[in-house]
């Protein structure tokens, strides 16, 4: 296929684009940069329509940092960079001839909002916090694709695990030197996944006419904070002394840590197992010591 992605130069984009090559996809760089093969501009709502011509797929991944503290304007541009660039590529997927056979885009975990013990598939309702609204504006945005006819995924990707970026490239010099901990009381579940399964599962959602609409993209095994850092630290050799108070956490990143570090969502994979994937890594040691070594 010849596939246009955006964020190909970003966390996920960077191991993606390789992997989709590879796979013998032409791959089509939609960027802001002078190394995209077609420049866009959400923001301003433009884009090089004429060279998104004769694409097959598009794989929307751009989106601002969420892993910072949210000032007034920093929640506007998580929100706004999700919903601009999406409803941007979905207008244009929906006005080229022929038009994509599917548009594949990520959205996160956060839409269930922090629903403590309970168990979450893609028929859970959504949540009701700043990153839940985010989540269904960002899902929202992507109508014109699918009104169009076009295949429309939504990936809700839980914490992608790579010493590369994201929150684990954070975490582990922390561990490495004895520092690391639980935070809070540590009860709050996580979902995960391993950076070869997030890419393997874009492209199987690129590739299985089954899949539409949201698509949970998260190991089949969610941990407890607790468990996630005892297994850690195991992987670091060291031992987890240090827990982090929610006090500290909430004096630290505001806002951010109720929506993120400290909000719980048990989160499983139901339509990407009952469509078939297999997961390279179902399970948390075996994933943190793949990543941790890659």
């Amino acid at each position: 296929m010849r596939i246009g992605v955006t964020g190909a130069s970003g966390f996920l984009g960077q191991r993606l684009v390789p992997a989709l090559r590879t796979a013998g996809h032409d791959v089509v760089r939609i960027g802001r940069g002078a190394d995209s093969d077609v420049r866009w501009n959400p923001s301003a709502g433009e884009i090089d329509a004429a060279g998104c011509t004769r694409i097959d797929a598009f794989v929307h991944l751009a989106g601002a940092n969420v892993g910072q503290r949210w000032t007034p304007a920093h929640r506007r541009a998580i929100r706004d960079s999700r919903v601009h660039g999406t409803a941007l590529i979905a207008r244009t997927a929906a006005a080229l001839t022929p038009r994509p056979r599917v548009l594949v885009c990520a959205s996160a975990v956060g839409i269930y909002g922090d629903a403590g013990e309970v168990v979450l598939d893609e028929s859970s309702p959504s949540g009701t916090d700043f990153l839940a609204d985010v989540g269904q504006a960002w899902e929202a945005a992507a109508d014109p694709a699918r009104q169009a006819g076009i295949r429309t995924v939504h990936l809700r990707f839980g914490v992608v695990l790579s010493r590369r970026g994201g929150a684990l490239s954070r975490m582990l010099p922390v561990f490495r030197l004895g520092g690391g901990g639980r935070l809070a009381s540590g009860r709050q579940w996580m979902s995960w996944i391993a950076m070869d399964d997030a890419v393997g599962v874009v492209q199987f959602a690129l590739e299985h006419a089954t899949l539409a609409g949201a698509v949970n993209a998260v190991a089949p095994s969610p941990v407890t904070n607790a468990e996630f850092t005892e297994t850690l630290a195991r992987v670091a050799h060291r031992r987890a002394l240090f827990p982090v108070p929610a006090l500290a956490l909430n004096l630290m990143f505001g806002e951010m840590a109720q929506g993120t570090l400290l909000a719980s969502q048990r989160v499983v994979p139901r339509l990407l197992l009952a469509a078939g994937y297999a997961f390279r890594h179902a399970t948390l040691e075996p994933a943190l010591r793949a990543a941790v070594n890659e």
